[in-house]
């Protein structure tokens, strides 16, 4: 054996891939990045919100604080502030003898306002987790060990073709066969193109995928609407005139009317309803961002692994339109690309092929690896069989 096929079957050895068995693939990320960062953000800020309204409440004491009248008792004046609070609505005069009353609830359900809506936000990740999470993790099992697999046979193919031309004695047939091979198709394993054709005929993925975007949308204009029409109201109201006059102090004559109170909370209230506008605000261009991605290819992660035989979803423009599984697949497979190592060998191979000067002879790694080992890609023009010269 030369020292050429010696160098050759070295080179190839080290581009196989290494068998991964057993245990694979535990950091499979089955969320997109700006995904986890739109769950994160959307159920941990009302969540941070709710415990700072919470702490606020806890170290501030009482959250409101009344001007009884100088001859109530401390226990009175504390009956005052307690019976206000439960009551909440402020009392104010709207013409000669009538009375209009508006309820400051918001104020006392703030916290658990935005706890209700962090368990609103986290809707849309278990529709994910339980609808999508368990097919989809299945596909990119497969896909990833199959495109693993199909270089790695490409790359054994190439060390069994050079085998059989060492032991060739007459370099005629060995051409003759690989030509014949390469019509036949011998070196295509077309499962898994299949298997990603029939997933563009598929539509579970990515309905979830747009059913939750669609509800964390939906969420958020739910909570403009509640801000805008339950907190706008009483924003700025940091006094409102309460009335004790109930029940069993309905005829006392030294209980006044009405008695005003001042709410010692209004700005964490104030700083928890600009901080959710603006927190959702700022979410929702990311999420009609994640929708648009649905609407075109990753023709890039395609075009590296048109390298592989059968493998050739681009060339032969079988691509349709983009809103199908195999897209939300595709996104995936991006997400996960440290899973590839395939990947980053055949971008190498990609790159060399744009710099050889034998391009239109090189359509997959068979023929890129083949020519690396010393091989041409395809029969010589120097060698013609013997029988055509017979008859020139």
């Amino acid at each position: 054996m030369s020292l050429a096929h010696t160098a050759a079957e070295y080179m190839l050895s080290d581009a196989l891939l290494p068998d991964r068995r057993g245990p694979r693939l535990k950091g499979l990320r089955l969320e997109l990045p700006l995904d986890r960062i739109v769950k994160f953000v959307s159920v941990g800020s009302p969540l941070l919100l709710m415990s700072l309204a919470f702490a606020q409440e806890f170290s501030s004491g009482s959250p409101i604080s009344c001007f009884s009248p100088s001859n109530f008792s401390v226990w009175q004046a504390a009956y005052v502030d307690s019976s206000c609070w439960d009551s909440l609505v402020h009392h104010e005069q709207d013409g000669p003898g009538q009375n209009k009353m508006k309820s400051l609830w918001p104020h006392k359900a703030l916290p658990y306002s935005l706890l209700a809506l962090a368990l609103l936000m986290y809707l849309p990740v278990l529709l994910w987790q339980y609808a999508a999470v368990p097919a989809l993790s299945s596909d990119l099992l497969f896909i990833i060990s199959e495109l693993d697999k199909s270089y790695n046979r490409s790359i054994r193919l190439v060390q069994h073709m050079l085998k059989i031309r060492q032991k060739s004695s007459d370099p005629y047939v060995f051409w003759d066969e690989l030509e014949k091979a390469r019509k036949e198709r011998y070196f295509e394993f077309p499962l898994l193109e299949r298997y990603l054709a029939c997933k563009q005929r598929s539509h579970s993925l990515v309905a979830t995928y747009l059913l939750r975007n669609s509800l964390l949308l939906l969420f958020t204009s739910a909570t403009y609407l509640y801000l805008g029409h339950f907190h706008l109201d009483i924003f700025f109201q940091e006094e409102f005139s309460c009335s004790i006059k109930t029940g069993l102090l309905s005829d006392e004559t030294h209980v006044p009317n009405l008695i005003m109170c001042r709410l010692t909370l209004l700005s964490v209230f104030q700083i928890v309803s600009l901080s959710s506008i603006a927190i959702y605000t700022i979410l929702v261009p990311v999420i009609i961002y994640n929708l648009t991605r649905l609407c075109q290819w990753d023709k890039r992660l395609l075009s590296v692994y048109e390298m592989l035989p059968a493998f050739d979803l681009l060339s032969r423009k079988m691509l349709g339109c983009p809103i199908n599984d195999l897209n939300v697949i595709l996104l995936f497979l991006r997400a996960n690309i440290s899973e590839l190592i395939s990947f980053s060998w055949l971008s190498v191979l990609c790159v060399l092929k744009e710099t050889t000067t034998q391009k239109h002879n090189i359509d997959t790694v068979v023929d890129f690896m083949t020519l690396l080992a010393g091989l041409e890609p395809s029969k010589p023009k120097h060698l013609t069989h013997p029988a055509c010269d017979e008859h020139p």
